[in-house]
């Protein structure tokens, strides 16, 4: 069960946290993919970059769903 995180008074939801790190692996792709010069292998990049960011958001919280 997720709970909400308090900082400095005020209370968060947990996807704050996992979609903060879906959004910087989903960055780091992105360098890696263009400096492998791998886009052009992909037919639509921003549907291709929407589905990495859901597929690292849903192994974030699957990986870290339990602890927070």
């Amino acid at each position: 069960m997720l709970h909400e995180l308090g900082f400095g008074g005020m209370l968060f939801s947990p996807m704050v946290v996992f979609v903060s790190i879906a959004l910087v692996l989903t960055f780091i792709s992105g360098l890696v993919m263009d400096q492998l010069d791998l886009r052009r292998l992909i037919w639509r990049e921003a549907w291709f970059d929407v589905g990495l960011f859901v597929c690292y958001l849903a192994l974030a919280v699957y990986l870290f769903g339990s602890w927070i």
